[in-house]
């Protein structure tokens, strides 16, 4: 953990430094340009190229002078500029669309090409990680990107030509908008902001740390012991926080000793959270531990003292929320990062994912759910049953039956990479499009839990990561590389199949997540494992049911730690986990203590995307919801024409994709009601 440290530590001084010259930075973050100025130019251009372009001058001019600085340019600057580079001919403004998709798509393709490179050390299962991979791993080449172009004057071009519209107005528009208009639309979203190269670096650098220390965060589950001795775990076992931990606890309803496995990986993700756990055994099986009595012992059984990890969790998450905060004052469209993330990523207003959540976990389903639960099992709720995988085909399947398959099946990460066109062909797609898309998918072994990039340019491959063993792959590593062969699907679709290039990829990462758990769940059908039981879509509704149930909380919680450091922005590390361990008991005591029966339980707070992805929670509850309304309208049909037909769509808003792929927006509801319909089902 060495190494982790000196990336915390370094990602510590970077964030702490900037906000020393910030309010100097934020005084130079001014226009020079006056109301004057904008109205003289908007005036001259009227009269040059008529009424009929007065709303694009009108736009143009205004966010080209909001975002010009004194660097850029006097006041005579600024009106040459916008009289020469204004274009009013429309051959001549899809010339320029064109001219700038071609060259954005050859500077985003390279750049993403060298930030995967540089994280190869950090990301893929390639041996030790010294200081020097973390420095380059840290390293953004985006970071000067948007500076660059404001100085070369690149961006302004964009600004003057291509109106920004927000999102209010995006909907308002979305039916009339063909879909030369939408792209021209997304052109306009590239430059509404001018934010320092300086802190997009820290940013860059914070979010780096974090991931390593994620990825880098293991247990060694053969050496816990319970208080008696007793060890339930095979010596080799390695699993990574949450993911690894997470999976098999979910493995484990089909196992002998199964409980006592549960209730062990329950202790040690409360001792992570609660940040108890010794840093000692955190990626080391040098030692002993028992997760209950917290006690460690070395190879021959003597007790040892030992340190606890020193809120290092949250020290990270503090890093981030800094990092981010520093951008603040850049961004004029949306005050904080809480904004930035929901109306302008994920094109969604914070309260109206918020309510959605909360409405859905209220519902009156869930304590039906969780009694039909409880009943299955014959022994009350545990926390930990919020992971309850007995809906799945898989549950009733032996995880060594499942190692045994997929090791045999796939004993190297070539043998998966070759069969990717013919998983495809299985799943709908015809030989020469299935051969298309899996050779510009390209599999790596992963250090952590796996995960995929896909390209900015049609040139480059999409990534797909995922953990490999010595002796194979074993069923999570499956399971996972199924998860993010749907990634890495989309993202190849959404590339070379969408018809202009600033519409590629989904509204947001909730409709990648949706069919990356489309394909997960077809992951035993991939093994020649369908189940053709009547309760199979019943089983499928309550299981999405649940996993949703779940991961709002989560994403609750998430929110609403956000918020909190937004009203305590300079929180310790130690006040920041008090504060997270509150709000986790809280949602829990309001929306799962009802069902499960006991109250202040801190599980929800064991994501580690709370950790190394600020604010990605959420994608995957939307996704969930989406994912079920996708299956309902896919259902009975080919099952590749209908990926084909929805996500071609390309980067549209959320709701407007919704109803144009099944004729609704995003809703909770169908799925309770397909669950209401399946407790009459299943037993």
């Amino acid at each position: 953990m060495k190494k982790i440290i000196y990336t915390i530590v370094a990602a510590a001084l970077l964030i702490a430094a900037g906000c020393t010259d910030q309010k100097e930075e934020k005084m130079k973050d001014v226009s020079p340009i006056t109301a004057n100025t904008v109205e003289e130019v908007i005036s001259e251009l009227q009269n040059e190229y008529g009424d009929q372009h007065l709303f694009r001058i009108e736009k143009g001019v205004k966010q080209t002078a909001e975002l010009w600085r004194e660097k850029d340019g006097d006041a005579s600057v600024f009106k040459d500029f916008c009289m020469n580079q204004f274009v009013a001919d429309q051959t001549e403004l899809d010339t320029l669309f064109f001219r700038l998709s071609r060259n954005f798509e050859t500077i985003n393709g390279s750049l993403l090409k060298i930030n995967k490179d540089l994280k190869r050390q950090l990301h893929l299962d390639m041996g030790d990680i010294q200081s020097i991979d973390l420095m380059f791993g840290s390293y953004n080449p985006y970071a000067h990107l948007t500076e660059d172009f404001f100085s070369n004057k690149i961006a302004f071009v964009v600004t003057l030509n291509f109106p920004y519209y927000s999102l209010e107005k995006k909907s308002e528009k979305a039916d009339q908008w063909s879909r030369k208009q939408w792209a021209f639309a997304r052109m306009g979203d590239l430059y509404t902001a001018r934010p320092p190269a300086r802190l997009l670096q820290k940013a860059s650098t914070a979010t780096t740390a974090s991931d390593t220390y994620i990825s880098e965060y293991n247990i060694y589950m053969g050496y816990l012991r319970d208080q008696e001795g007793n060890t339930f775990f095979p010596e080799e076992l390695k699993l990574i926080t949450h993911w690894g931990l997470r999976d098999e606890l979910k493995s484990n309803y089909a196992e002998e000793n199964g409980l006592e496995r549960q209730k062990m990986i329950y202790q040690v993700m409360k001792r992570i959270i609660d940040q108890s756990i010794p840093q000692k055994v955190i990626n080391s099986g040098e030692y002993y531990w028992d997760p209950y009595s917290n006690r460690v012992y070395d190879k021959s059984g003597e007790g040892m003292a030992y340190e606890s990890e020193p809120d290092t969790r949250y020290e990270f998450l503090l890093d981030n929320f800094k990092a981010e905060k520093s951008l603040d004052p850049f961004y004029p469209h949306h005050k904080n990062f809480i904004q930035r993330k929901f109306e302008g990523n994920y094109e969604i207003p914070q309260q109206e994912v918020e309510k959605l959540f909360r409405e859905f976990v209220s519902s009156p389903t869930v304590k039906k759910v969780g009694a039909l639960i409880s009943q299955r099992l014959g022994r009350d709720l545990e926390p930990f049953d919020i992971w309850y995988d007995g809906f799945k085909a898989r549950s009733v399947i032996s995880e060594d039956r499942l190692d045994r398959m997929v090791r045999e099946k796939y004993p190297t990460l070539e043998a998966f990479q070759n069969d990717l066109s013919h998983l495809l062909v299985n799943l709908g797609w015809d030989k020469a499009k299935a051969r298309e898309i899996a050779h510009r998918i390209q599999v790596d072994p992963a250090r952590g839990a796996g995960h995929a990039w896909g390209a900015e340019s049609r040139e480059f491959m999409a990534h797909l990561r995922t953990r490999m063993g010595e002796d194979g792959m074993d069923y999570k590593g499956y399971n996972i590389a199924m998860h993010e062969f749907g990634h890495t699907v989309e993202q190849t679709v959404t590339l070379h199949d969408v018809d202009y290039y600033m519409l590629r990829g989904v509204p947001n990462t909730s409709f990648t997540e949706a069919l990356a758990f489309i394909f997960q769940k077809r992951d035993l059908a991939m093994l020649g494992l369908t189940k053709t039981s009547s309760e199979k879509e019943a089983m499928m509704a309550l299981d999405n049911f649940w996993s949703s149930y779940e991961i709002m909380g989560v994403s609750l919680v998430d929110m609403e730690v956000w918020k909190w450091m937004y009203e305590h922005p300079d929180a310790s590390p130690a006040a920041l986990k008090e504060a997270v361990i509150r709000i986790s008991k809280d949602v829990w005591n309001d929306y799962y203590a009802p069902v499960f029966g006991s109250k202040d339980e801190p599980i929800l707070a064991i994501y580690s995307h709370m950790i190394d992805n600020p604010l990605y929670l959420s994608a995957y509850p939307m996704g969930h919801l989406i994912d079920f309304q996708l299956e309902k309208e896919i259902a009975g049909k080919n099952f590749a024409d209908e990926v084909m037909r929805i996500f071609t769509r390309g980067r549209l808003i959320p709701q407007y994709w919704m109803k144009k792929a099944v004729g609704n927006k995003i809703s909770g509801q169908p799925l309770i009601e397909a669950t209401d319909e399946a407790l009459k089902v299943v037993k």
